[in-house]
């Protein structure tokens, strides 16, 4: 049997037994038991060797894919940003309403923090993330914070909102975080909540079913039942 069907990845000795975990090479699996680790037993209580051993590799082979623990956890804290920011950025871009725009920033953004494996979203309190190490995943965040901000700005401009409401879009979006730590899961229509509630906040005062509309055909996704 290839490397590949035992979930390997071309890089490391040949795993020595059927995959564990979820992911269609090594690298997406040990993030993935990371990811379960970090989030139910803590970041500093978790060691390498746990990971692996939740993998079921050994260490070394671990250390072929991520040189250091910091590493793995700043691909996962990466994982959470990198296409919400790379959709604000294109969303602002384009000309039109701001108000859909903004609804889909949010929804797409609400679903990955409610629908992710694990809740990543929790390990933005980690004291280990006000270290140097983490300035570039840090400004990364604070970047997706301003185009929010921006986008939110337009909206509010349009619909005569109160100004210093600004930030309150992107602060319903990572309620979701909260909401999996107290419930362990995010209902599935949340996202759609949210969107809703970070418009009205704004004072958009127009009919959310076109909104809705939109942004499922935007995002690829089914609009939920009315």
């Amino acid at each position: 049997m290839s490397t590949a069907a035992l979930g390997g990845s071309g890089r490391g000795r040949p795993r020595l037994e059927q995959p564990r975990r979820p992911g269609r090479t090594a690298r997406e699996e040990i993030l993935d038991a990371a990811a379960e680790l970090f989030t139910n037993h803590g970041y500093g209580s978790t060691s390498t060797r746990r990971i692996a051993d939740a993998v079921g590799v050994r260490q070394a082979s671990l250390y072929h894919h991520f040189a250091t623990k910091d590493d793995i956890l700043d691909a996962l804290l990466t994982g959470t940003v990198d296409e919400p920011l790379q959709l604000a950025a294109d969303l602002l871009g384009e000309a039109g309403p701001a108000a859909p725009r903004l609804h889909a920033l949010v929804v797409a953004d609400a679903m990955q923090l409610c629908g992710g494996r694990w809740n990543l979203g929790a390990l933005y309190l980690l004291p280990e993330l006000r270290t140097d190490r983490f300035e570039p995943f840090r400004r990364r965040r604070a970047e997706l914070r301003e185009l929010y901000r921006r986008l939110s700005a337009a909206v509010i401009a349009e619909c005569d909102g109160p100004a210093d409401a600004a930030d309150l879009p992107f602060r319903l979006v990572e309620s979701v975080i909260n909401s999996r730590s107290d419930d362990g899961v995010a209902p599935s229509g949340q996202p759609w909540v949210i969107g809703a509630g970070a418009l009205r906040v704004l004072g958009f005062t127009g009919e959310n079913a076109a909104l809705v509309e939109c942004t499922a055909a935007r995002l690829g996704v089914q609009a939920p039942a009315r």
